[in-house]
């Protein structure tokens, strides 16, 4: 079979492949534990579900404009005016198949083959696969002092002439480290003054932790007209926990959604308006829905930040937001590949290998599950690996006897 060039270059998501593992597992009834998840499991708010009930009882199903239709433009220009305090028109907004599809689009817009894109590490899998898909070179960039948390100089040191785009992702997948405001400010700053493109992965925005504010990246921009190169993407999915609903969007210059809405018109035409019709009951409605799971995320994040610290030799930063934490296993392997296989085939808990995210050594552990599977995952995975536990363990009514120590 002949392939292309870049087909060749993208790999499987990782995330996806295990949630297609822990969904077999379940199906053969094993009590398997999935701490690799990024999907809440409190239900959509109600006002969502309500809105698209009631085009659904229409039967008016029909195609939607490729940016979107008006009702869902008009919730997210309110969205934007709420929570960023920007008040921009309908010309600026794409809604889209999902966050995902808003950034992909948004890099089909403005890479050439061979240009770069930057982005701190660890990251999110696919943003290097995306890149690559337009035939243009992820460039991650490690933190130099060790930390998940970016500096200026970090980012500027790998800027060349084939620099196109930065892309934040804060709080971060799979850290949880949410970045300063003068970090916020100083990019901003940069790439405004480098004359670059600046790609704001929002979507855990609202998704923070110990009373921290959502950082509002508009207030540092000098340039907010037609010439503005930054881009604010964000959607339902996380923080409405509407995963499957597959609405996401992006805000920027009337010329570049122009430009995204073109492609996107070529590639799946709108998002579905039934979806967008859910999107925008929850946008408009009643949020408490969102302050809800904050509080049980953070909890969640709580017991399961407790529990990692009865292992030995295991380094943890606690994660500001999100629903993930990126611990640092590394005294027990140094593959984190091997170490998660090791773990779904020995406790039948899965986690995420850190590999995939920049960063070998690290799982990344999702605590949006309820508070007994973290409970119970992070304690099998202590007893798979801390030579000084009891040699027997029980899941459920089966016993497991650790023979590999």
């Amino acid at each position: 079979m002949s392939i292309s060039q870049i087909a060749r270059t993208i790999s499987e998501s990782a995330t996806l492949r295990l949630n297609e593992i822990a969904a077999i597992l379940r199906e053969k009834g094993d009590p398997v534990i999935h701490l690799g998840g990024g999907e809440p499991k409190s239900k959509a708010p109600m006002e969502a579900l309500v809105s698209a009930a009631g085009l659904l009882n229409s039967g008016e199903v029909r195609y939607a404009p490729a940016d979107g239709i008006p009702a869902l433009k008009q919730a997210i220009i309110r969205y934007t005016d709420e929570f960023y305090d920007r008040l921009v028109e309908p010309e600026n907004v794409m809604a889209s198949g999902g966050a995902k599809q808003a950034i992909m689009v948004c890099l089909q817009a403005i890479l050439n083959p061979q240009e770069e894109v930057i982005f701190p590490s660890p990251y999110w899998v696919s943003y290097p696969e995306m890149v690559k898909l337009c035939g243009a070179i992820p460039v991650p960039v490690k933190p130099e002092d060790g930390t998940f948390y970016p500096r200026l100089q970090d980012i500027e040191e790998r800027v060349t002439s084939y620099t196109k785009a930065v892309m934040i992702n804060s709080p971060n997948n799979p850290s949880g480290a949410m970045y300063s405001e003068q970090f916020i400010s100083d990019i901003v700053e940069f790439c405004e003054q480098r004359g670059l493109y600046l790609i704001m992965d929002d979507i855990y925005h609202r998704l923070i932790f110990g009373g921290r504010k959502p950082i509002n990246c508009y207030k540092h921009a000098k340039d907010l007209g037609e010439n503005s190169k930054l881009v604010v993407v964000n959607g339902v999915s996380k923080q409405y926990a509407m995963t499957g609903f597959r609405i996401g969007w992006a805000v920027a210059s009337k010329k570049l959604i122009e430009v995204m809405t073109n492609i996107q018109g070529h590639q799946t035409s709108g998002p579905s308006v039934l979806l967008q019709r859910a999107a925008v009951g929850a946008i408009n409605g009643v949020q408490s829905s969102v302050d809800s799971l904050r509080l049980t995320l953070e909890n969640n994040r709580n017991v399961m930040v407790e529990q990692l610290s009865a292992f030995e030799g295991v380094k943890l930063s606690a994660p500001d937001g999100t629903f993930y934490c990126f611990p640092d296993f590394s005294y027990y392997e140094k593959d984190s590949t091997k170490l998660a296989e090791f773990l779904l085939k020995k406790v039948q808990v899965v986690t995420v290998p850190g590999v995939e995210f920049g960063m070998e050594g690290c799982l990344r552990l999702s605590y949006c599950g309820s508070i007994k599977d973290v409970k119970q995952g992070i304690e099998r995975m202590k007893w798979a690996l801390d030579p000084n536990s009891p040699n027997e363990l029980y899941i459920g009514e089966r016993k497991l006897v650790r023979d590999w120590m």
